[in-house]
């Protein structure tokens, strides 16, 4: 189940989003002083997230008298740029769903206020799940994703290829012989599959953990304010390289599929995907194998940080942090993921799933998440970042030289960053 096909926040000039389209005018935000607490959600194409939600809100206000939730959800595709106006009309409601990378941006263009849950909720929950911007807490979430290498043992098997734990990965020369071999013993079109026609946030999210692990980054975290020496200096322009390489050498499809279809089609043997795809495939194939990323010299790494629950700054705060602390128990996070199969933010919860307790078919991504997940910036230039680095690293994939990507890529995010006399820090 792909959760990553979102369109970001436009960058905000002076700390102001851009408005969107004018779906928002005619939403039914209210707030909790007229005794009515108003839910947006980006899932209006998902019932089954829907569907948990409208349980914890029929028990939210089965426990109150004088408040009373309702949610409102958004098609995906039209929900950020919903918000964006809201904001600018003051029609905000009192607590909305955003995607972790996007929570720095949202608080700094003051869509969202602290959260005030108790420290005792949120210690259970992954870090990961949760927002945090300039050290406070802006949002929880109750689930998780994460990528593996999805193969099958008998694939393998056949191409001699040794299989790889949590306990020792694949190399970076591992990785590239293995590649070699799926396609020549096994004799797959491709090696790998990648979703590289999966644009939006799939990029930043699935390869810039190939990236860190290679020594780059997306911008030097250390002052959150130039991407320039991370992103194209000698680890990044190593980690263009080999990426187009696995192109140029037909290893990997440039416009393969989003979801995996290749891998799911049999064209590919192996493929780069997450952990939502992994009962289809389970599905299908009778000897799936979730591996772990490899280690390109700086520790296997995934992307982490998914959609979460945030207040908004106009929102009535003692209302709208009852709602969430009703909405973060166990029983509530295990229901997302077992009506989504996403992995739940909490220990506790995922013993109440099917998939995900420690005898779980896929126990191994809770283990994944834990031990690799790696947060996108946490800043509001993230935005920006992650459209620069789609594009550029489209290039890459499609054949561009890659110093010259690189350093296009790195003028355009200082360049945002400048003009933004850098975003609060």
């Amino acid at each position: 189940m792909q959760r990553r096909h979102l369109m970001k926040l436009a960058a905000a000039s002076g700390g102001a989003a851009l408005a969107g389209p004018a779906l928002a005018a005619c939403s039914t935000a209210g707030s909790a002083s007229d005794g009515e607490l108003v839910l947006w959600s980006h899932n209006a194409g998902s019932p089954l997230e829907i569907a948990v939600t409208e349980e914890i809100i029929k028990a939210f206000n089965d426990s109150h008298d004088d408040l009373k939730a309702a949610l409102e959800p958004f098609p995906q595709d039209v929900y950020n740029d919903s918000v964006n106006a809201a904001a600018l009309s003051g029609d905000l409601p009192d607590l909305l769903t955003v995607d972790g990378p996007n929570v720095p941006n949202w608080a700094w263009a003051g869509h969202l206020q602290p959260l005030d849950v108790p420290e005792a909720v949120t210690s259970k929950f992954l870090p990961s799940t949760l927002g945090i911007f300039q050290d406070q807490l802006y949002s929880v979430g109750h689930w998780e994703a994460a990528c593996s290498v999805f193969a099958r043992q008998s694939v393998l098997e056949t191409a001699g290829v040794r299989i790889p734990t949590i306990e020792s990965p694949w190399s970076r020369e591992e990785f590239d012989d293995a590649l070699a071999a799926v396609t020549g013993a096994a004799g797959y079109e491709y090696a790998i599959d990648f979703s590289t026609a999966d644009t939006g946030e799939w990029y930043p999210y699935a390869f810039s953990p190939f990236l860190q692990s290679f020594g780059g980054d997306l911008i030097d975290r250390s002052t959150y304010r130039s991407a320039a020496g991370v992103l194209n200096g000698p680890e990044a322009l190593a980690w263009g390289q080999w990426f187009q390489g696995l192109f140029t050498a037909g290893l990997a499809s440039p416009e393969s599929p989003g979801g995996a279809e290749d891998f799911m089609q049999g064209k590919a043997a192996m493929a780069f995907h997450g952990n939502w795809g992994a009962l289809p495939a389970m599905d299908l194939y009778d000897d799936m194998l979730f591996l772990p990323p490899p280690d390109f010299g700086n520790g296997p790494k995934i992307g982490g940080g998914s959609w979460q629950w945030a207040v908004t700054a106009t929102a009535d705060k003692t209302g709208s942090n009852s709602w969430l602390e009703t909405a973060l128990s166990d029983e509530y996070v295990a229901e997302y993921a077992n009506q989504t199969g996403l992995i739940p933010a909490t220990d506790a919860a995922a013993e109440l799933t099917e998939h995900y307790g420690t005898d779980g078919k896929l126990r191994m991504m809770v283990e994944y998440s834990k031990a690799y997940a790696t947060l996108r910036p946490e800043t509001p230039a993230y935005t920006v970042i992650a459209s620069v680095f789609t594009q550029y690293a489209g290039d890459i994939v499609h054949g561009g030289d890659v110093r010259t990507a690189l350093d296009a890529a790195v003028a355009e995010i200082d360049a945002d960053i400048d003009a933004n006399s850098g975003y609060g820090f």
